[in-house]
């Protein structure tokens, strides 16, 4: 899978422009604040209709423009496929696929499967539980679809459970109505991400002895908020008698304390928690290691290749682990971002594309 080309039309500083990609490597090239994280932003949003960077589709429109346009030519193992996104300031976002109308983002889901890795992934080890449980969502509702909703109705029913845990006067009963809902969404959550983590387990295990040239044994765990087992009717009655154990403490506090929502993820290298315990570069070793685990998984659950996106990344990696990883992705479309070109990356790439950006604007070095 490659991305053939993109077209934009007032989105963030970029006014109208089309641009042809090498179906390897594109080096995208200029100074701070020129726009190179725009252009990666754009091909983002053509994977799952949503930015990695805000949350207010507006932010993506140019300033002093009332509507942004991007479309997104890519080539699958069989077929071409092609995404339109009109972002509009006053309404919601419309999306197309191949032509047909998309209703539910889940539509877009395994179509353009893209991996995003920026400085705030080498964080991921030592960083709240929070952004280690937005890993796991945004890998599986990038591929499949019955976590992608499973995922939306959960949310949903959180949001209305918390809603009416702000109440004044709050009836047990009526909490048990949302309790089962949660429960059923839930349970499916906690099954996905076990067999997800366990599997990238294996790719990320053999990654990390790689790079470490055997000297270390990198391990993922899950740690879910309450006791996760086999059984999904066993899982549904301890989900359900840990949330009618928290109603005080929920009513108290005003929120939901028991939960998928509340998950986590651990690291350990030769067995010692590597959040606690690791330095800076074990830290970063293992974050490089999930980062190219999560293109096994794809492959393997998929069959596609998926495209790598790494936004100024490599200057915050040493030689040794920038080497592992220009070497780790022949088989990869990558598009790189840096403030100037790296030998290291052409020596290893001589037909890389180089696009030099400045105000927004692309030319071919």
């Amino acid at each position: 899978m490659y991305i053939k080309k993109i077209e934009l039309k007032n989105f963030r500083n970029y006014e109208d422009f089309s641009m042809d990609f090498d179906k390897k490597v594109n080096l995208i090239v200029g100074e701070n604040a020129q726009g190179k994280t725009n252009l990666i932003e754009a091909i983002y949003l053509s994977s799952i209709g949503r930015s990695f960077r805000t949350n207010r589709d507006s932010d993506m429109i140019k300033f002093d423009d009332d509507r942004a346009y991007v479309k997104v030519y890519a080539q699958k193992e069989v077929i071409d496929t092609k995404v339109e996104i009109t972002i509009n300031g006053k309404s919601k976002k419309s999306i197309k696929k191949d032509g047909s109308l998309v209703r539910k983002t889940s539509e877009l889901i395994d179509n353009i499967i893209i991996v995003i890795f920026s400085p705030e992934d080498l964080k991921i080890v030592k960083d709240e539980p929070e952004k280690r449980r937005k890993f796991i969502d945004r890998e599986l509702a990038q591929i499949k679809p019955a976590y992608y909703d499973c995922l939306s109705n959960y949310k949903k029913i959180l949001l209305q459970r918390n809603t009416y845990l702000k109440e004044d006067y709050v009836d047990n009963k009526v909490l048990s109505v949302w309790d089962s809902q949660l429960v059923r969404y839930g349970s499916d959550l906690m099954k996905m991400r076990k067999k997800f983590i366990d599997d990238i387990n294996v790719f990320s295990g053999n990654i990390h002895s790689s790079i470490t040239n055997g000297k270390e044994k990198l391990t993922l765990k899950y740690v879910p908020n309450i006791d996760y087992v086999e059984s999904s009717e066993e899982q549904r009655r301890i989900f359900e008698e840990s949330l009618q154990k928290s109603y005080d403490n929920d009513i108290k506090l005003r929120t939901t304390t028991k939960g998928p929502h509340k998950d986590d993820m651990s690291f350990f290298v030769n067995g010692i928690n590597a959040r606690n315990f690791g330095s800076q570069g074990q830290q970063r070793t293992c974050a490089l290691s999930l980062k190219l685990a999560e293109l096994d998984f794809i492959k393997e659950e998929t069959g596609e290749t998926g495209i790598l996106l790494l936004d100024d990344v490599m200057s915050e990696l040493d030689k040794e682990r920038r080497k592992y990883l220009v070497d780790a992705l022949h088989n990869n479309q990558i598009f790189i971002t840096a403030t100037d070109i790296d030998k290291e990356l052409t020596d290893s790439y001589p037909e890389a594309k180089i696009i030099n950006i400045e105000k927004g604007k692309i030319k071919i070095v």
